[in-house]
């Protein structure tokens, strides 16, 4: 078997031969730090992105088997973006400028820190029209690489082959922020839904016409980042409303293409939004992050049984202190391997306190623990 077949054997809960042993990125200071200790090229540490030449290549060096992510990337987003455009320069060395989904935002370029949100392009009605709804409108530009990504998926083995389904409200917050974005449905609810509706559609039409194309497709995955240590940005109650029937069309749509493994990216504690995505057709839940809250498939596999599959779930941390954590952690792991339909794997970018040599002995004793 090659590791896309075991891969789907598992979310498919059939035998394999063997677990792949896989990650999620890494931080870019991390990758930094490893080409200041000679493990890392410049080009590698500097060129580095998901599933791209450079992290194929330090995948190997780690003893990884492949790195999650999805090989096709439509781009649902704003197009074109807006410039970037510095604003004003605050004492400290701090730049206040507009980024590119319009966002304003403060940052201090010595460190890499997310930025402090300032306001938004996005005002109102009349800046929605002018500024944003252009941008959202299917054009040809969005498709350019149709022919390239289905030859990819009928070539790949070492990787599940996925698309990239876009966001129905990452992406709005994004364009607003978190406090705009929670006002919006207050103060002027048609917009808010009309911002939904309008980005879901481009979501809906960039993803059916890369299935049209005729790719061989594992599995679609959404991103979204909806949630904290605390639960969600927005209530689920809205999110069920309003997002939920979008997620459905467009799992149904691509089910139509003979696609049936559906993933999301959202960090936090996501407990009170999974049963809305799993009855909507998203059946696979990333990264779970551990965290301060503990986060785990165990409790939702007993709660909705083995519809729900998970990638991810590895406390990231270990990697930063010892051996013997390290062990900890894999041992823990056992029985959450052993339900099925769950593939491990750290619980975001591996940081800036991992060793060079602790992720590799973890990529060692993973191998060794579940290959046997």
């Amino acid at each position: 078997m090659n590791n896309r077949e075991r891969t789907l054997a598992i979310f498919n809960y059939q035998n394999y031969d063997a677990m792949p042993v896989i990650h999620f990125g890494f931080w870019p200071e991390l990758l930094a730090k490893w080409h200041k200790e000679g493990h890392l090229t410049a080009d590698e540490a500097e060129g580095w992105a998901d599933v791209n030449e450079y992290d194929r290549i330090i995948t190997r060096k780690l003893g990884f088997d492949f790195g999650w992510g999805h090989q096709a990337t439509p781009n649902h987003k704003l197009y074109p973006p807006f410039r970037r455009k510095i604003l004003k320069r605050l004492p400290g060395g701090i730049i206040r400028y507009r980024n590119p989904d319009g966002l304003i935002e403060e940052t201090d370029p010595a460190t890499t820190t997310i930025p402090t949100t300032i306001g938004t392009l996005m005002t109102g009605r009349e800046a929605w029209e002018e500024h944003y709804k252009p941008r959202l409108q299917s054009t040809a530009a969005r498709y350019a690489k149709l022919a390239r990504w289905k030859k990819l998926s009928l070539t790949t083995t070492d990787a599940p082959f996925g698309v990239y389904a876009g966001s129905l409200l990452g992406y709005i917050r994004d364009m607003l922020g978190v406090e705009a974005l929670s006002y919006l449905q207050a103060d002027d609810e048609d917009l808010y839904i009309e911002i939904i509706d309008t980005v879901a559609r481009e979501c809906f039409e960039t993803v059916k016409a890369v299935l049209d194309a005729g790719p061989k497709v594992d599995f679609l995955h959404f991103w979204e980042d909806l949630c904290f240590k605390n639960g969600p940005l927005i209530n689920p109650a809205v999110f069920e409303k309003h997002a939920a029937p979008h997620y459905k069309k467009i799992t149904d749509m691509a089910s139509a293409h003979g696609v049936h493994l559906f993933s999301v990216d959202s960090d936090g504690l996501i407990d009170s939004l999974v049963p809305i995505w799993l009855a909507n057709g998203v059946n696979i839940m990333f990264p779970i992050e551990v965290g301060t809250w503990n986060a785990s498939i165990a409790p939702w596999r007993e709660k909705y049984g083995r519809a729900l599959r998970g990638v991810g779930g590895v406390r990231k941390s270990v990697l930063g202190q010892d051996r013997a954590a390290i062990d900890a952690e894999i041992e823990r792991l056992k029985p959450l391997v052993a339900l099925g339909g769950y593939l491990p794997c750290p619980d975001h970018r591996i940081s800036l306190e991992a060793t060079w040599d602790n992720t590799r002995y973890y990529a060692d004793r993973m191998r060794a623990t579940f290959n046997k």
